[in-house]
């Protein structure tokens, strides 16, 4: 199954091109399936049909679905509640009423990413062969492709996996402090939730996902594509396009008011063909709304393979005496790029973005020797430690 995820700066057709992406697939035969996040219903009003929290049919290959945010809180937390019910009594807490619960922000993120999750590991009736997911505006969608990685890291950190060979001693232990200790449901739940996000992330990491940027070309469109290009590429995320929305016709009159914003948008694209695959959609001179007006648009459906993110890591331990791992960040600048080794992790600061990596096997034996940001690629140097490294007889 094939992932497309469509984001890019707010106020720019992110939502309309979505749709048209998806309407121009299903034509072509591809079972297709769009999801959208928003809780107005900004993609009924593209599509020309109502969508909500059940799956409907716009076309014969087409299926659109805008998850419910608040059911699936209520039905978390609800969920939640039923499993800590030994702890919230011994706290005397009085448990929440599903009527009384709304949605916490951040709560449609969540209900799209389990969306996204669930589409792309359905079998038998319910698979679909693409899934073009409208994303968030930029900042918002480069936050939450980052939680499922983030949360593991956090669950891992507080609920440690490898504690769970105690549970035994617990009731033990419970009974010497004279408090209850961790239920073994929490760890269940730890696990479970592992699962789940582990799940996600494989999702968003496969080969057959990639994140379409969406912008208007101008001077505030091309500050916005580059922010989200480092951040994506600071995620290890693959892009395969970079559509260039609402492009203005060539034949605008020289006296027109609109030939200064064509002159822009004429010097933005020349400077996104030279480092994107731009494709252009035209601005019809109105909002598009509906079938029509979307497949007017000639928005770009699947495209081949776009080129897999490594991070390489290259010996030159008989030249140099190091090992150097390469990071792909086109756009980053020295200045706004900082690097910790915390543990077998790396925390990479670029920018507005921040990461924290864990190392390939063979660095954790290593101390860091210095990095070089060169032609949009950090080179990170590690040298062996000898107290760690493996001696040759």
């Amino acid at each position: 199954m094939r992932t497309i995820l469509i984001t890019g700066p707010g106020g720019t057709g992110r939502t309309t091109v979505a749709a048209a992406t998806a309407l121009a697939a299903a034509r072509q035969g591809t079972r297709t399936l769009l999801l959208g996040a928003d809780r107005d219903d900004t993609l009924g009003a593209a599509l020309g049909v109502p969508t909500g929290p059940a799956p409907v049919r716009v076309e014969p290959h087409l299926t659109a679905w805008r998850p419910d945010a608040a059911q699936g809180f209520r039905d978390g937390l609800a969920a939640l509640q039923e499993r800590a019910a030994s702890a919230l009594d011994l706290l005397g807490a009085a448990r929440l009423d599903a009527e009384e619960l709304t949605p916490l922000p951040g709560a449609d993120e969540l209900a799209l990413l389990r969306a996204l999750r669930d589409a792309a590991l359905a079998g038998g009736g319910d698979r679909h062969d693409l899934l073009v997911v409208d994303l968030p505006p930029a900042p918002r969608a480069l936050a939450l492709l980052a939680l499922p990685e983030e949360l593991r890291r956090y669950l891992r950190r507080l609920l440690p996996p490898e504690r769970q060979a105690a549970r035994a001693l617990r009731p033990v232990l419970g009974r010497l402090a004279g408090v209850p200790m961790p239920a073994e449901a929490l760890y269940e739940a730890a696990a479970r939730w592992d699962l789940e996000l582990a799940a996600t992330e494989a999702v968003l990491a496969d080969r057959n996902t990639v994140v379409r940027l969406v912008a208007e070309p101008g001077p505030a469109g091309a500050d916005a594509v580059h922010a989200a290009t480092l951040g994506l590429a600071l995620r290890g995320l693959r892009t395969d396009l970079l559509v260039a929305n609402r492009v203005l016709p060539e034949d605008t009159p020289a006296d027109s008011w609109l030939a200064g914003p064509l002159a822009q948008q004429r010097k933005t694209l020349a400077e996104w063909r030279g480092a994107y695959d731009v494709r252009t959609v035209a601005h019809l001179g109105r909002d598009p709304r509906g079938p029509y007006d979307l497949a007017a648009l000639d928005a770009p459906g699947i495209v081949p393979d776009a080129s897999p993110v490594e991070w390489p890591v290259t010996d030159r331990l008989a030249d140099d005496g190091v090992l150097v791992w390469h990071i792909p960040l086109p756009g980053a600048i020295r200045d706004e790029l900082d690097l910790v080794r915390r543990g077998d992790e790396l925390v990479v600061t670029v920018g507005p973005f921040r990461r924290i990596v864990p190392l390939p096997s063979a660095l954790r034996r290593c101390t860091v020797d210095g990095a070089a940001l060169r032609d949009g690629t950090l080179a990170v140097r590690f040298a062996p430690d000898p107290a760690l490294w493996p001696r040759s007889r």
